[in-house]
């Protein structure tokens, strides 16, 4: 193989999981010129362009979309092994790039990141917060959190947190006007703060435990967003009843404000885990932050 197959197909991923020349300089720390001309050969040793050029956007073409789908692992395995090898004896450094939801990110990484820094001040985060599904390799991704360990083949998964409930709240302004609802069947005639997922473009449904079944109660929404901390300011607003997860809600400083509804009704949600591409551990990097996240000495306990 030419010597050089292995720096152009990284620029290659990169250019597709960034969707641009541009994005992929800046993501390599690059030129953009190298990255055309890289992209050029990469090209000419194919015999096939890689990608549609418009004057806005660069679109993936059949044959690049069979070259990233046969070469993103093996491209992946070839970094994080070289890497280990760098590693070696050497202060963990670079950066790791995460995705998570938003509650994730205040939950697990907003507590720790002071003292992460302390103990590993060559390690910089690339935090990215999604509330979509994200195919980690194709989006040059180190690491995940999110709710169970159903993984798709190839990655891993380490616990992070036990269980946690859904709790649905209310402040006294909202209860003055509407009365608070007894029953899950009396929510019908109240306000529900939506939440909508932007990447999937629908609404999170209602979903409360009845005996250990699942029932979904059809609330109106007179405010739907797709932040919890809008979700939070609704409630203190009193614009309807709204859901936060327990330690998001514990961490509140007018925690005290807001009221519970329902609380036999909340529903539990599984552990949150991290999860990652099986080899990328061989990076100290990477390794570093998942070690740190997973346990609690480290960070003197959460």
């Amino acid at each position: 193989m030419d010597s050089t197959i292995f720096h152009h197909l990284t620029v290659f991923h990169a250019i597709a999981a960034e969707g641009s020349i541009t994005g992929a300089a800046r993501r390599l720390e690059m030129g953009v010129p190298a990255i055309s001309k890289s992209l050029k050969a990469l090209e000419a040793r194919a015999g096939l362009p890689l990608f549609h050029r418009t004057t806005r956007k660069l679109e993936i073409t059949e044959a690049g979309q069979m070259l990233r789908d046969r070469t993103q692992d093996a491209v992946r395995q070839l970094d994080y092994a070289f890497e280990s090898v760098q590693d070696l004896g050497q202060t963990p450094s670079g950066t790791v790039r995460i995705t998570t939801a938003r509650f994730a990110y205040q939950w697990v990484l907003r507590p720790v990141m002071a003292a992460f820094y302390e103990a590993y001040p060559h390690i910089q985060l690339e935090i990215s917060i999604s509330d979509g599904t994200i195919d980690m390799i194709a989006q040059g991704f180190d690491l995940g959190i999110r709710f169970g360990d159903r993984l798709e083949e190839g990655m891993v998964a380490r616990r992070l947190m036990p269980p946690v409930r859904e709790g649905l709240y209310v402040t006294l302004a909202y209860v003055e006007r509407n009365g608070m609802p007894a029953t899950a069947q009396d929510l019908r005639s109240h306000q529900l703060i939506g939440y909508r997922f932007i990447t999937a473009n629908r609404t999170l449904p209602l979903i409360l435990d009845q005996g250990g079944n699942e029932l979904a109660v059809d609330m109106p929404a007179r405010i739907v967003t797709n932040d919890i901390e809008v979700t939070a300011d609704a409630i203190r607003q009193g614009l309807g009843i709204g859901r936060l997860f327990e330690p998001i809600h514990a961490a509140l400083p007018d925690r005290d404000a807001f009221m519970p509804v329902l609380e036999h009704h909340w529903r539990t949600y599984p552990p949150l885990y991290i999860y990652f591409p099986k080899n990328s551990q061989r990076a100290k990097r990477v390794r570093a932050v998942i070690d740190y996240l997973t346990d609690p000495h480290a960070q003197g306990g959460r």
